[in-house]
């Protein structure tokens, strides 16, 4: 019987494998990861050369930060380092919604919202990295009062590009939290 992860190394075995375009055996890892020390073994990954493991790892973060948002507190200064670092799509889908997970200081919040605010609006940008991107900036407006003008700003610029997937988020956003008005 398992009760949790303890060496980085077990780790991997749910990462390896396939292409970018699967997410291999990440189910399997999300029940194992019962710990501060489990995750933070997980996020090590982020640190790969393997770009498959990177994402991953990432994806397995996301994943479990949705109900346990703590685990990241600790890594809050890497998150951002990340952040403003990324070059693969993979991972800026993950580390979008990871960021919007944490509390950050105005500084950090500065940061966080310039680099989301690239990513959403850079037409170079996958279409997934804009989406989330756009969800992350929603989330943060959230938690932050003063926001809610520039980001409908931001939505209106986006619609008038007639993105398919943006305009759809942007659909779920309104629809789904209707009493902020994004319009």
């Amino acid at each position: 019987m398992t009760y949790g992860m303890t060496k980085v190394s077990s780790i991997s075995k749910y990462l390896e494998g396939g292409d970018l375009r699967s997410t291999g055996k990440v189910k399997f890892l999300l029940p194992l990861i019962k710990s501060q020390k489990d995750f933070d073994d997980l996020f090590a990954y982020l640190y790969s050369k393997d770009r498959l493991m990177i994402m991953r790892a990432a994806d397995a973060l996301e994943k479990i930060t949705i109900g346990n948002p703590e685990y990241l507190y600790r890594h809050k200064k890497e998150l951002i380092g990340f952040l403003q670092n990324a070059t693969h799509k993979e991972f800026k889908w993950h580390l979008s919604l990871l960021v919007s997970r944490l509390t950050l200081s105005p500084k950090e919040l500065k940061i966080v919202l310039g680099k989301l605010k690239m990513w959403a609006k850079d037409p170079s940008e996958s279409k997934i990295v804009r989406v989330n991107a756009l969800q992350a900036l929603y989330d943060l407006i959230c938690q932050e009062q003063g926001m809610e003008k520039e980001f409908k700003a931001l939505v209106k610029e986006l619609q008038k590009e007639g993105v398919p997937s943006i305009n759809a988020r942007i659909k779920k956003i309104k629809n789904k939290y209707l009493s902020k008005d994004v319009d």
